[in-house]
């Protein structure tokens, strides 16, 4: 498969996400057209903006926990974007591990790499990728060690068990990264970031400070005894 042809079917996959989810999004609009209830009320229509009812004048202060959990959802969500480059290099290495891919080729002087495995290896970052000569030292247990002149065979089994040794540092990756995500929620939940009422907050570091102590109760049992 040459470049273009790839470039097309990328063009192609890209025009029939963006075709599904545009059907999608209108189906659903159009079908909460017919189903939802139809009551509109003065009320509904009035402003409301972040949270706070617009009740009195405009120049008010906000809560400044909406701007804490604004912040929150930002961080937690920008992290979505580090899943692109993940799904690049895990779905090429589950391509290039499919038997059907056409890994290598024979030919009069020896094995290349066909153009659809050297185009893959380009967009995984690999620049000149070649035949390997030998067989990595990783690999020796897994495929046995031998010398140069390497048969199609052995180069297609070469290429796809790199492919799963780097799909299983990717599942390594993705892991951790979840890990640190559910960490970092962990964190900020424990310390009461996320309570959108402040009253709430208060009330948990009360329970964990304990009851109050009434002093003018303990003064009046004071006197008393003395």
């Amino acid at each position: 498969m040459s470049a273009f042809g790839s470039s097309i079917g990328i063009v192609a996959y890209l025009a029939l996400f963006a075709s599904v989810g545009l059907i999608f999004l209108f189906v659903n609009l159009l079908v909460g057209r017919f189903v939802r209830p139809h009551d509109p009320h003065e009320e509904k229509l009035e402003i409301y903006e972040c949270g706070e009812p617009t009740i009195g004048s405009s120049f008010v202060q906000f809560d400044l926990r909406f701007y804490v959990v604004a912040l929150l959802f930002i961080i937690f969500d920008v992290e979505v974007a580090f899943f692109f480059p993940w799904a690049t290099v895990f779905g090429k290495s589950t391509h290039m591990m499919d038997r059907e891919f056409p890994v290598a080729v024979a030919t009069s002087d020896g094995v290349e790499l066909s153009d659809s495995a050297r185009l893959l290896y380009q967009e995984l970052g690999v620049r000149n990728p070649t035949v390997p000569d030998a067989i990595p030292v990783s690999l020796v247990p897994t495929l046995g060690s031998k010398g140069s002149n390497l048969t199609k065979v052995e180069v297609e089994s070469i290429a796809r068990e790199g492919a799963r040794q780097l799909a299983f540092v990717t599942i390594v990756d993705i892991v951790v990264f979840f890990a640190i995500l559910l960490v970092g929620f962990a964190y900020v939940w424990k310390r009461g970031d996320l309570d959108w009422v402040r009253a709430v907050s208060q009330e948990r570091a009360q329970q964990r400070r304990g009851p109050p102590v009434d002093v003018d109760a303990l003064d009046e049992e004071s006197a008393l005894s003395a």
